[in-house]
């Protein structure tokens, strides 16, 4: 089995093994479990650092199949391109989340707002990974 194939197949576990409550909306998901505001942002805390892993791993997978890729083809352009994607797809959540955050009015909920947008964010970016594996 390559090391595409193994990437490919840890990924769709680790996809399988995460709760359903990771594809649900991040605001929602924490304020039902705490009862303020501090609460739910600290709640919100964790849950975007599970993301940024799982999301580490999606782009490790997404990097292995695009180098194994360049390695068949002997063109070395699928690397690259994800490296761009993603350099593009960082820009784009950092400018949206914060342009999110503004919708709030600068009130207590600012980073709360940016937080989510962050978390939904990447766990869209973590499924359009590993669907192109």
């Amino acid at each position: 089995m390559s090391s595409g194939a193994v990437c490919r197949c840890l990924s769709g576990l680790v996809l399988a093994a995460l709760p359903a409550s990771v594809f649900a909306d991040p605001s929602l998901e924490c304020s039902l479990v705490s009862s303020s505001q501090v609460e739910t942002s600290a709640c919100l805390a964790d849950v975007e650092k599970r993301v940024d892993q799982t999301l580490e791993i999606a782009l490790k997978s997404a990097r292995a199949s695009a180098t194994e890729l360049d390695d068949i083809t002997g063109r070395t352009v699928a690397l690259p391109a994800l490296e761009a994607s993603q350099a593009a797809w960082d820009a784009y959540r950092a400018a949206h989340c914060e342009y999110t955050g503004t919708l709030s009015g600068g009130g207590s909920g600012t980073g709360i707002s940016i937080r989510a947008c962050r978390i939904s964010l990447s766990r869209a970016r973590v499924a359009e990974l590993l669907s192109r594996l």
